[in-house]
């Protein structure tokens, strides 16, 4: 299923043929330079798995990206219910990942506002938080660019204190 498309970019349910550059795109260490660490094919393959049962069920999640002009996957963009402890959970966050080919061309910022477009058009949404680490300053750029506001910093619960990654940046809509 389609949900929304961009001049450049398809938003849809994955494909089959997604699973192994999903799964590179997660293994890639610069991709994934602002996360715990990188996933194995496993927990690539259960992540996407998980991506599009919640497309399925609810109307609404992390879509799979399309460049149209290519017809390639570059990554997921979309919305998921942020669940760990803090005072703003749980809550629904926008987010993306793509493929390090796809960065520095606008297509997380045009995608991330299509989907925000989607979810109000459709009412499926009524407040949508994004949060990063602090040291994200690539996807902080984009938090801004979608037009949301910075409204606090934290200490991402799930980090043990110490780790760089463990202080975040909070945005809304």
């Amino acid at each position: 299923m389609i949900y929304f498309e961009t001049k450049r970019l398809i938003a849809r349910d994955y494909l089959p043929s997604d699973y192994l550059p999903f799964s590179e795109m997660n293994a890639d260490k610069d991709v994934m330079k602002y996360f715990p660490s990188i996933l194995t094919k496993q927990e690539s393959d259960a992540f996407l798995d998980r991506n599009q049962q919640e497309l399925t069920t609810f109307g609404y999640g992390l879509f799979a990206i399309e460049e149209k002009s290519s017809n390639e996957f570059i990554g997921f963009v979309g919305f998921h219910e942020a669940s760990f402890e803090a005072s703003f959970t749980p809550c629904i966050e926008i987010g993306w990942r793509l493929k390090k080919s796809a960065w520095n061309q606008g297509y997380a910022t045009e995608a991330a506002k299509s989907a925000l477009k989607f979810a109000k058009e459709n009412t499926l949404i009524d407040e949508v938080y994004s949060f990063t680490a602090v040291l994200n300053k690539p996807s902080e750029h984009v938090m801004k660019k979608i037009q949301l506001t910075k409204i606090a910093t934290f200490e991402h619960p799930a980090l043990i204190d110490g780790d760089p990654l463990k202080p975040h940046v909070l945005y809304k809509m």
